[in-house]
């Protein structure tokens, strides 16, 4: 098990539930866009949000931003360590930082010094884009071996400094490295681990990188926090990360919908029957599976475990619970009849 540190509010590690990260693209310095769309992502399902703070200007709207926030704030920083600073001066639940890049052991005491105070956790942020030139002379490219090494000689600055509130992410765009690097790490320590796989590319494949590696770490029981990066809304990464918390067994809250992937006996649009069901119940938070199939003579067979069904037949389908058959409908009222039994159980 993990050691556990406090981002705000939300516990992370030590066998809290995985928390589910995102980060703001709107810019800092438009607060009210901000606070906007930090409104969206807790009413999506995000725990914890993190936003770029390069300069300033920035740091001066984060303060604000924080003053108003219902999710505890990462602030992201590179480089400047009075920015980091005066993040934690300004209400940040984390510091991002990177402490070989942000100046000398004087600049990393700094920050630790008002983390301290505050009992602000920092993340330590390596990734494999932007490895330091020693390592990849060393290991020649981006290996898990050199992230790994990264975090441990990131970690020595923050602990020669009598600083341990800290939580690891080591990402890299190939998702095997990302998750070597992590299994790795978590067999040398004990430190909270974000993880993720960054720059996935278009958002089909971000969604297939994002559940091949942070579920393949969830099923060894790897990761503290996740954040699924996409290059799309934000909320879309909170809906994907609960989606695949969810398959990984590791969340019961919200609707688990199964569906058939169609063959020569289908008789309804079926396609186009999951997608309106997924997203009537997008947000609904009951723990319940429902099943949404193509054929009332296989479907409520495969589909005896949902708690809650339909099947589609020529012009007609069924509504069951539990493989049990509770009525037989004509199609346009399939739809309407499941999510009036949905609302009312």
């Amino acid at each position: 098990m993990t050691k556990r540190i406090m981002v705000g509010s939300v516990p992370i590690g030590g066998g809290a539930p995985v928390a589910i990260q995102s980060m703001l693209n709107t810019k800092t310095t438009d607060v009210e866009g901000c606070l906007a769309q930090i409104g969206r992502l807790q009413a999506a399902g995000c725990q914890i949000a993190r936003l770029a703070v390069p300069d300033k200007a920035a740091a001066a709207a984060f303060r604000e931003i924080c003053a108003a926030s219902p999710l505890p704030l990462v602030a992201d920083i590179h480089f400047d360590y009075k920015l980091a600073i005066a993040a934690a001066e300004g209400g940040a639940a984390k510091i991002r930082i990177n402490p070989g890049n942000i100046g000398g052991d004087d600049r990393v005491q700094a920050v630790v010094e008002v983390c301290k105070e505050k009992h602000i956790p920092i993340r330590i942020g390596v990734n494999g884009g932007s490895l330091d030139k020693k390592l990849l002379e060393k290991y020649g490219h981006p290996t898990a071996e050199a992230l790994v090494e990264s975090a441990f000689s990131h970690l020595e600055l923050l602990e020669k400094q009598g600083f341990y509130d800290t939580c690891v992410s080591m990402k890299s765009s190939t998702v095997p490295t990302m998750v070597a690097a992590a299994r790795l790490f978590r067999s040398r320590c004990d430190s909270p681990l974000h993880i993720g796989v960054t720059e996935t590319g278009p958002v089909r494949m971000g969604m297939i990188k994002s559940a091949m590696g942070i579920g393949a770490l969830l099923l060894d029981g790897i990761g503290d926090t996740i954040r699924v990066s996409l290059t799309d809304d934000p909320v879309e990464e909170v809906y994907a990360a609960k989606d695949i918390l969810k398959a990984a067994g590791l969340r019961k809250d919200g609707v688990n919908i199964i569906s058939c992937p169609t063959c020569g006996r289908t008789k309804i649009d079926l396609i186009g029957l999951v997608n309106q069901v997924d997203a009537a119940l997008k947000d609904c938070q009951k723990p319940i599976t429902v099943a949404v199939m193509g054929c009332i003579v296989n479907g409520p067979g495969e589909a005896r475990e949902a708690d809650i069904g339909i099947a589609g037949g020529d012009g007609c389908g069924m509504l069951f619970e539990k493989g049990q058959q509770i009525a037989k409908l004509p199609y346009e009222e399939l739809l309407p009849a499941l999510l009036k039994r949905i609302q009312e159980l």
